[in-house]
């Protein structure tokens, strides 16, 4: 048997289908599988050791289709459904054409949320609607959470790079793709003075002036900026290793549900709600949002605040992500 799961992007999104092809391996240990990724996000999951061949969409979507026509599948689970991946399994072989699924990515019913504020999403998770499109072969979630997997290598200097952190740190992840979803580098300096623990700050070369602002606003001497510094699995590794995470919603924050590790997700412009909260985490999860009319304003993200007012995050309650950090930090 030879199954073709879809997936382009995101970071996140793609960490997101782990689940699937677990389940798919457990189901049909002898099955083929193969996965179809951007070329950029090789490594999210590269090392995964249930995928048998990896296929990489560079810049053309004719070469790659090429690539795949090669093969003869007997079932195509498309969890991206977008135009790109709708033409590759229009375009693939397979046994059967009725074999072929995709996410139902509740884009409607989005809108609606986005646009109107009238919520009909369903109370479930991204995961479990992927899971979902597995039940023509036989396949039932088995709620063992996200799965991340990085070389030795990788670990050992995420290690090296924290050894002087003895007694653990916490992980903070400042970035994310979209303005909106990031709280302000003050904002996070102000949190980060009051952790009871040395904070170590995770992202990528994007995040490089917030991070030095943070460093600069910090009163403390306990700030580790490994941003802009590290590839993304020796980002992983310092998430790995965290005693605790603090996130916004992006893909970092589900290689640390990945982990187990004990999350507080800071939410901008999306909710909760949208299904994208971290997936069997640790023991302690705590969303912190600002409940405000105007959100969730898009289900991705804006470069600057519709309203000009940034509520969502200016308005964080800092105070009580501190106390919620510390009585984590306190309790492990």
């Amino acid at each position: 048997m030879k199954i073709l799961v879809i997936r382009f992007s995101s970071i996140g999104d793609i960490v997101l289908t782990t689940p699937v092809m677990r389940l798919i391996k457990a189901k049909y240990p002898d099955c083929e599988l193969h996965f179809v990724t951007k070329k950029k996000f090789k490594d999210v999951v590269a090392l995964n050791p249930h995928i048998d061949i990896l296929h990489l969409l560079d810049d053309n979507l004719s070469d790659l289709i090429n690539e795949l026509k090669a093969t003869e599948f007997d079932y195509v689970i498309d969890l991206h459904n977008n135009f790109r991946s709708k033409r590759v399994r229009r375009n693939v072989r397979i046994k059967e054409r009725g074999n072929i699924y995709w996410l139902n990515k509740l884009d409607v019913r989005k809108f609606l949320y986005t646009a109107f504020k009238i919520n009909r999403l369903p109370d479930v998770h991204i995961t479990d609607r992927e899971v979902d499109t597995l039940k023509a072969l036989g396949i039932e979630n088995d709620n063992l959470g996200l799965e991340y997997y990085i070389s030795e290598d990788d670990n050992n200097q995420a290690l090296q790079l924290t050894s002087s952190l003895s007694d653990g740190y916490v992980a903070f992840v400042i970035g994310a793709t979209y303005y909106t979803k990031r709280m302000p580098a003050e904002l996070i300096a102000k949190v980060c003075d009051g952790i009871k623990k040395p904070v170590v700050l995770v992202g990528g070369p994007g995040d490089a002036d917030a991070a030095q602002v943070i460093e600069s606003k910090c009163k403390n001497n306990r700030i580790l900026n490994l941003c802009s510094k590290l590839p993304l699995n020796v980002s992983a590794g310092i998430v790995k290793n965290a005693i605790l995470v603090i996130a916004h919603d992006t893909g970092l924050m589900h290689i640390a549900a990945a982990y187990k590790k004990n999350i507080l997700t800071l939410w901008g412009n999306t909710v909760p709600e949208f299904g994208m909260y971290a997936c069997e985490p640790g023991k302690w999860r705590a969303d912190f949002e600002v409940k405000l009319k105007c959100r969730p304003c898009s289900k991705l993200g804006h470069h600057k605040c519709p309203k000009k007012h940034f509520n969502c995050m200016n308005q964080q309650p800092l105070d009580a992500i501190v106390a919620k950090a510390n009585d984590i930090l306190t309790a492990i």
